[in-house]
């Protein structure tokens, strides 16, 4: 089976990946923010931090939502990095211009 790699477009920013889990995989589960914190064994206002995108997905949080969506926590902390990455690139941008890029000889 051949994987597809989704191209991100620099100006857009990454989905937090608690809009994903929020807007449609809990509903696809059936599940509510309540029913899912005690299956993933956190507190609901943990988990809805996640969900509204003021708290990160943490490697904690990976593992316990792939664990009950199973499809693992490569996914979650992947989205994470992609939109960490997205905010620091801009935040340092002018920094980052300055560094020159260094080739090996």
């Amino acid at each position: 089976m051949k994987e597809y790699r989704a191209e991100r477009h620099p100006a857009f920013e990454p989905l937090h990946p608690g809009a994903l889990l929020r807007d449609d995989v809990l509903p696809a589960l059936k599940l509510t923010v309540s029913a899912a914190a005690e299956r993933l064994g956190v507190t609901r206002q943990a988990l809805h931090r996640v969900l509204a995108g003021t708290a990160a997905m943490t490697p904690e949080m990976a593992l316990r939502i792939g664990k009950l969506c199973g499809n693992g926590p490569d996914i979650w902390l992947s989205m994470q990095q992609n939109l960490d990455l997205w905010h620091a690139q801009r935040k340092l941008a002018r920094a980052l211009r300055k560094i020159p890029t260094m080739r090996a000889a």
